[in-house]
């Protein structure tokens, strides 16, 4: 505005004649005004120029001023336009943070469900293995459960310590029975006479019963371990049975391989079967046998593997599914027999098929404690 009103100036004072300039008038010859002309024109002079210098300075101060406030109003919008750069710089600077968290989080979640899914096929596939595992183990144990389901039905139902039965157990028979037994022949007069010889030469003798008393102590930690039957060795029933029988009768020479046929018994992975030729060369060669579940053996070996003394094995073991069979001596078989028919009969308790009032359960643990012991001792059947 102030150039405008500039330009403007000097174009109206070029419009303007010049004040104090002009030709000279020739005087006339009979004119005597010519002084009084002159002062006249030079008072008209003085006051043209005063009052063209007062309208300068007048148009020099509206300058001013209007430079001044458009001064003023251009440092305000610069003013304005500095805060709201600062306002922007401000938004922008928030949602870059906003941004960048966005970006983290996205990739900490991506991360996670990585992670995740990593983390599910690992205990699918160890799922898998563990079914797969557990059911080759299921299927090699069918035969042998339906087995000791079959032994524990006949030991409940038919042989119990105040029924035992007769004919499982031949030594109960009256002597008149055994001897009728003995004597019997294809002749009818023959067996007869044979008959009434024995009885005439044998005398009869008083049949030895077994007497009983039961011992306060172990009764009453049984009965406290029926209440809760566990296979944990920490009960006192247990570890006393652990300390006085199991751990006595699985003590062998060979203390490592012991160890793993205690352990082996406990999770009843362990598995005895007859060998195939009842009758084996007496050879002193190392006592593991490589092979497999099928049965093929790599070779013949007839030394116990957990006494180490040279014996006719007719058993072997084979600890879990290992695959590695171990040649077995007749004792140690009966050892190791003794201690499974005991673990056998406690889980059949701990798992409620055992229906018998709680002293003949009690009385057959005693037993079984008893067949240990002997087993330890060294007796064991002659068919073994």
């Amino acid at each position: 505005m102030s150039l405008f009103s500039q330009a403007n100036f000097e174009e109206d004072s070029q419009k303007q004649p010049a004040i104090g300039h002009w030709k000279p008038l020739m005087p006339s010859k009979g004119s005597k005004e010519e002084p009084e002309t002159v002062v006249q024109d030079a008072g008209g002079v003085d006051e043209t120029q005063s009052t063209e210098q007062l309208n300068v300075s007048r148009l020099r101060s509206s300058s001013v001023e209007i430079r001044e406030k458009g001064s003023e109003f251009l440092k305000e919008e610069l003013h304005k336009a500095q805060k709201e750069l600062k306002l922007k710089d401000k938004e922008c600077e928030r949602l870059s943070k906003v941004r960048e968290q966005l970006e983290q989080e996205l990739e900490e979640l991506t991360a996670s469900l990585f992670e995740e899914a990593h983390k599910m096929v690992r205990e699918a596939n160890t799922k898998q293995a563990a079914s797969e595992k557990q059911l080759r183990e299921a299927r090699g144990k069918i035969d042998m459960l339906q087995a000791e389901v079959t032994a524990l039905k006949t030991l409940v139902i038919t042989s119990t310590p105040s029924s035992p039965n007769r004919e499982l157990h031949p030594q109960l028979q009256s002597p008149s029975k055994t001897g009728f037994r003995k004597g019997h022949g294809r002749n009818k007069s023959t067996s007869s006479a044979v008959v009434s010889a024995a009885s005439q030469n044998v005398t009869p003798e008083p049949v030895s019963r077994e007497c009983k008393e039961l011992d306060s102590i172990l009764f009453a930690e049984f009965q406290a371990w029926k209440e809760s039957p566990t296979l944990d060795k920490s009960c006192s029933f247990l570890d006393r049975i652990y300390r006085e029988d199991v751990g006595p009768c699985l003590d062998f020479t060979k203390q490592e391989l012991s160890e793993l046929v205690r352990v082996a018994v406990e999770q009843n992975t362990l598995t005895i079967e007859p060998v195939a030729s009842q009758t084996l060369p007496m050879v002193k060669v190392s006592a593991e046998e490589c092979g497999g579940p099928n049965g093929f053996r790599s070779q013949i070996v007839t030394k116990c593997a957990l006494s180490g003394l040279p014996r006719t094995c007719k058993h072997r073991i084979m600890l879990g599914d290992s695959g590695n069979y171990y040649y077995i001596s007749p004792s140690c078989r009966a050892r190791i027999t003794a201690v499974c028919n005991f673990f056998t009969y406690i889980r059949y308790i701990q798992q409620g098929l055992v229906r018998q009032d709680v002293e003949l359960m009690y009385w057959e643990v005693m037993r079984l404690r008893r067949e240990m012991s002997l087993a330890k001792l060294g007796f064991y059947p002659s068919e073994m």
